[in-house]
């Protein structure tokens, strides 16, 4: 059929099914910008285009879908690259689209022209630049392909100007070949048999749970299987929300700043089965001394993860939830009785069991973390902003379901809580969703208060609100002899800054008072700010410090 490259790319992402898009337009994208006018596709302006990122890549999280963000040449498409690089590391389903110069301009540093392909090369799974309108239907085919399937991530498609404006006959593909690749779901057959019987001769066996294991969808499989084999439960931080954490099998996250009860029983363990989990220097501390009496079984759907960090004794490439079901089937036990094994892990939950009824003023992070879990539901969504407020997240807040606990892994990004609150709630407008956010992170975003209230997207931002960069703070604290360099930031009215922006502010200080203004702002119907003023000097520990094992948590100095 006749159409002009921007009536083709509305169209392919029709096909694609997608909804909305996060983005800005520019000049270089405004036949794009013309065409999605009429288009029954939702556009939400966001004032930033690194927001416009974040919020596509917690869109995706939250939906299990392809996430998309659009921004025009050059300042656009770089300020997109933060949030492209964060969806990259954290294995997120996102295509961007980005505005180009025309084509006869490209390479001549013509106004807004920047090497946006050569720029994202390294952290993308892939992209492309559109040449000729013919050419659209199988691009679009190919990046919404590549972004969703085998392990997922970010794709980019940059959109030359003229090529937006010409006309051309296009044809749309049910489905695309692509060359080279071909991601393995199933697992070899024999390696699961191995695995299988690895487990069931295992004395002390662990399950270390990651990210992966909720792409794929295959907690129920997970769940099956620790009970099967009475095997406990860890988490990496990408993982939590994976396994129920009030299970009597879980431990909680492991790492740096994870639970004493997952770092002592992983270092216990003498069978590792780990799912989807990538072993980053934050959960394995000191590999060197990592799980030393334990045979790995590493699964995993990308192959270059396996045996990159960790030792690996029985290595499987697939898709969790198809390896999970073969070794289901060909475990030849049943449900696993009380033993040894199970009754330390039930001691090690006893003992270890964090410590939450603070009644101190300041108010501390684990009181505050308390109070939020009294009111979330099991469908509610937590996000979190990057240092002290996502540790405080990551070790105390309890979640029993996949999809309800989204934060910056891998890149670690300060900033990026808020924008995935609003694209989880955009995705799923039926949940309540909080950001657990420090100051120094949401004031790198908060002009995006104006999107939430504009685009009407009510979300609850729960700032632990400390004056200070916490997470440098506290290392400056422990490590550099208390030289408190650069990390006091002030303080904010961030009532009246959320009033600014037409939204709710509160302010909140006592013990008792966070959980009801948590309630009362989920039923308010629009974005409310709570400013919560913490201990500013409070640590988060334990604590496994950098270069140690995990074994080797400190309580504090």
């Amino acid at each position: 059929m006749l159409m002009k490259g921007a009536n083709a790319i509305v169209e392919a992402l029709r096909r694609e099914g997608v909804e909305v898009i996060f983005g800005i337009p520019g000049g270089a994208s405004i036949p794009f910008y013309d065409v999605l006018y009429d288009a029954d596709i939702r556009h939400i302006l966001t004032r930033h285009e690194q927001v416009a990122a974040h919020a596509a890549d917690g869109y995706a999280r939250a939906s299990g879908k392809v996430g998309v963000c659009s921004a025009t040449s050059g300042p656009g498409a770089t300020n997109l690259t933060t949030g492209i690089l964060n969806a990259f590391m954290d294995s997120s389903p996102m295509v961007a689209l980005t505005g180009q110069v025309p084509t006869p301009l490209i390479g001549k540093d013509a106004f807004q022209e920047a090497d946006t392909i050569g720029i994202t090369m390294p952290i993308t799974k892939h992209n492309f630049q559109l040449r000729r309108v013919e050419e659209i239907p199988v691009v679009f085919k190919k990046a919404f392909k590549i972004a969703r399937t085998g392990r997922p991530g970010p794709v980019l498609v940059d959109m030359p100007k003229d090529v937006q404006e010409k006309e051309a006959d296009v044809e749309f593909p049910k489905d695309v070949a692509i060359q080279g690749y071909k991601p393995t779901l199933k697992g070899n057959l024999k390696q699961v048999k191995k695995a299988a019987d690895m487990l069931v001769a295992a004395e002390r066996p662990i399950i270390f749970a990651g990210g992966g294991v909720i792409i794929a969808n295959a907690s129920q499989e997970l769940a099956r299987l620790a009970e099967t084999l009475g095997a406990p439960v860890v988490t990496s931080l990408m993982g939590k929300g994976a396994f129920p954490e009030d299970h009597p099998l879980a431990l909680g996250v492991i790492g740096m700043h994870g639970r004493k009860a997952a770092n002592y029983a992983i270092n216990d363990a003498d069978v590792i089965l780990a799912i989807g989990v990538r072993f980053s220097d934050r959960s394995t501390g000191n590999v060197e001394c990592f799980a030393p009496e334990a045979k790995i079984i590493h699964v995993d759907i990308d192959p270059a993860e396996i045996g990159k960090n960790v030792r690996v004794d029985l290595p499987i490439v697939g898709d969790a939830k198809y390896v999970l079901k073969d070794l289901l089937r060909m475990l030849k036990i049943k449900a696993r009785q009380e033993n040894e094994w199970t009754r330390k892990i039930s001691e090690y939950r006893r003992e270890f069991q964090p410590k939450m009824d603070y009644d101190d003023f300041p108010l501390k992070p684990q009181r505050v973390v308390k109070e939020i879990m009294e009111v979330l539901g099991e469908n509610d969504i937590v996000t979190t902003e990057v240092g002290q407020c996502q540790m405080w997240a990551e070790h105390f807040l309890s979640r029993t379901k996949a999809r309800t606990f989204i934060t910056s892994g891998g890149l670690g990004t300060m900033g990026f809580g808020f924008p995935a609150a609003l694209g989880a709630k955009v995705a799923r407008p039926e949940s309540n969703v909080v950001d657990i956010a420090g100051d120094g992170s949401f004031l790198m975003v908060c002009q995006d208060l104006a999107t939430s209230v504009k685009e009407d997207i009510p979300v609850v931002v729960a700032i632990f609100d400390n004056h200070y960069l916490g997470m440098v703070r506290q290392w400056q604290e422990l490590f550099f002899d208390k030289r408190y360099s650069a990390v006091k930031l002030g303080r904010v009215d961030f009532v009246a800054l959320a009033e600014a922006f037409r939204a709710r502010g509160v302010k909140v200080k006592r013990p008792g008072e966070v959980a009801p203004a948590v309630k009362e702002a989920f039923e308010a119907g629009v974005t409310t700010v709570i400013d919560i003023v913490v201990n500013p000097v409070e640590n988060i520990f334990p604590m496994v410090p950098p270069g140690k094992c995990l074994k080797d948590m400190v309580e504090g100095v």
